[in-house]
């Protein structure tokens, strides 16, 4: 791999912007501000450059998969179409938000399995790192296997514990934020005959491709193993700290679920759902994640705590494309705008903070030594940026350069720290 030099960006340090020349070659970053030393000259004065993104949870790759509800195309052009948009989007690397769920259909352990071979036949031809988070619904027993299967493999994914079942049938009494701890007994069950009860249910069966009848049933015979799902908790929790895995609790809504989770290992609370958790995942040091389109909006869609003001008070860590990976850009231009943070402090919520919680000290940072993910922006003062070019490990991701060398465009310097 030929070497380069980044020549006079705007680069995003750990505690500075400031003008520097990024060498690289070899996959890694080989100097800041060296000689060129025989490496190939791309010319970036006006330009930002920035640690590549690190995506902890990304989902918006079902939408490849199942482009409509009920339609499902191959899985492998669902992911090599999903790499290109990583790569376009500054993402170096992903984990892909794999539901495993009860369910038929998209969420369903069939189509996990499918994907997850898919991903490792596709490896070699993928741009950016393709990771898997093992988003493990709970009551889904049948999921063991994969799970086993995935946390043996090369590229270590994470374990995230999700309960979306005893969400689905909480009480429309009890407001999503405020819902009880998984495991109490009673469990404030809503009446199945409720008509907003009924709505959701039909959605959810028009994902599962099955008739809102039979996803009732089903929904009815999964709940009635409620009282297994404790022990197959610590049973996959255990396997993961075997394999040295990261493990998440997601949509946490009570401190005691985030206690729980917490001492099966899983120290990143994600998408807290109510500020008692955010103060509790705080205090005992967890790792807190929220939506990069909760930041890049302004606020949650489901009326979960703002991103914003989490991040203003201390009280987020890592910012995860969610369900649309131009947000993590987005996030960063809305936040810089609002003067929530410096720009090094709030790219590190999509780079450094995540590469951490994963357990990748290799990557996140702009620093002699790390891994040459990088992302190279064309960022007016007062405009939208748009990324110019991706690095993956010194590897050119994606690039909107032009092929031959060109005078340097005269370009506003971009957002200052």
């Amino acid at each position: 791999m030929s070497a380069e030099l980044i020549e006079g960006a705007r680069v995003i340090l750990d505690d500075r912007v400031e003008i520097a020349s990024v060498r690289i070659e070899g996959g890694r970053i080989t100097g800041i501000d060296v000689a060129r030393d025989g490496a190939a000259v791309i010319p970036a004065r006006g330009r930002i450059l920035a640690p590549a993104f690190v995506d902890m949870h990304g989902d918006a790759f079902e939408r490849q998969v199942m482009p409509r509800p009920g339609v499902m195309v191959p899985v492998e052009t669902a992911l090599l179409e999903t790499d290109r948009q990583l790569a376009a989007n500054g993402i170096a690397t992903a984990y892909h938000a794999l539901t495993l769920s009860w369910e038929p259909g998209l969420r369903s352990v069939d189509t996990g399995w499918r994907i997850l071979r898919a991903l490792e036949r596709l490896r070699p031809r993928l741009t950016a790192e393709n990771r898997l988070q093992l988003r493990w619904e709970t009551f889904c027993h049948e999921a063991e296997p994969l799970i086993t299967h995935a946390l043996a493999g090369a590229d270590r994914p994470a374990l995230a514990f999700n309960d979306h079942t005893s969400s689905m049938l909480l009480h429309p009494d009890v407001a999503v934020q405020d819902r009880p701890f998984d495991q109490i007994d009673p469990y404030p069950v809503t009446p199945f005959d409720a008509p907003r009860f009924r709505k959701k249910m039909a959605d959810q069966a028009l994902r599962a491709h099955i008739l809102p009848e039979d996803y009732v049933a089903l929904l009815n015979r999964v709940w009635a193993r409620r009282a297994e799902v404790p022990d197959h908790i610590a049973r996959m929790a255990a396997l993961a700290r075997t394999h040295k895995a990261p493990m998440l609790s997601h949509d946490d809504s009570q401190a005691e679920t985030r206690r729980y989770y917490r001492g099966l290992g899983a120290t990143v609370a994600e998408f807290p759902m109510h500020e008692r958790v955010f103060l509790a995942a705080r205090e005992a040091g967890d790792a807190i994640v929220l939506g990069a389109p909760n930041a890049m909006r302004g606020g949650s869609h489901l009326g979960s705590p703002g991103a914003a003001q989490m991040i203003a008070r201390g009280l987020c860590d890592i910012l995860a494309s969610d369900y649309y990976y131009p947000a993590m850009l987005g996030a960063m231009v809305r936040l810089h705008a609002d003067r929530v943070a410096p720009l090094p402090v709030l790219w590190a919520l999509v780079s450094l903070n995540p590469a951490r919680a994963m357990g990748l000290a290799d990557r996140g940072r702009i620093a002699a030594g790390l891994r040459a993910d990088l992302l190279l922006l064309d960022w007016p003062e007062g405009q939208a940026p748009a990324p110019l070019r991706t690095w993956v490990s010194g590897r050119p991701g994606y690039s909107a350069l032009p092929v031959v060398r060109r005078p340097e465009p005269a370009l506003g310097g971009g957002p200052n720290a």
